[in-house]
């Protein structure tokens, strides 16, 4: 009888790190973020003002900030984090790009990351939604 192997290859486990890195940076990028949502730091402030939906619009995205951050460090969740991420990061662009005219290209980056890790922990998002629906 043959023996098979069931230890990933050498470029798997160098692509699972990478993507650890990753995660690691995106959810210290948007800790980082929320913080100064919840203390109400300068842009932040001004940024929601524009918006016009007041405060609660921004304690709730530092909220969802600090989520989506929680859970790109927690294996089972890191996929379908990095994909609401990657929502938070379309929204943070176009509001610099058409609501308070900063600049795009920190949320452009890290909209860039959150698809890499969605990309790269699809099999995990896969499982968990096919855990959730019964299958």
């Amino acid at each position: 009888m043959e023996k098979i192997e069931t230890r990933p290859s050498a470029g798997r486990r160098l692509a699972g790190a990478g993507l650890w890195v990753l995660q690691v940076v995106m959810a210290g990028m948007l800790l980082m973020a929320a913080m100064g949502k919840f203390t109400g730091a300068e842009p932040s402030v001004s940024t929601f003002e524009a918006i016009g939906w007041g405060d609660w619009f921004r304690y709730l995205v530092a909220v969802l900030e600090v989520a989506v951050a929680v859970c790109l460090l927690a294996p089972p969740l890191a996929g379908t984090a990095a994909l609401a991420g990657a929502g938070l990061m379309a929204g943070a662009v176009l509001t610099e790009a058409f609501v308070s005219g900063g600049p795009v290209a920190l949320p452009l980056v890290l909209l860039v990351v959150s698809g890499v890790i969605a990309w790269g922990r699809r099999d995990r998002t896969d499982r968990l939604w096919r855990s959730l629906a019964g299958g």
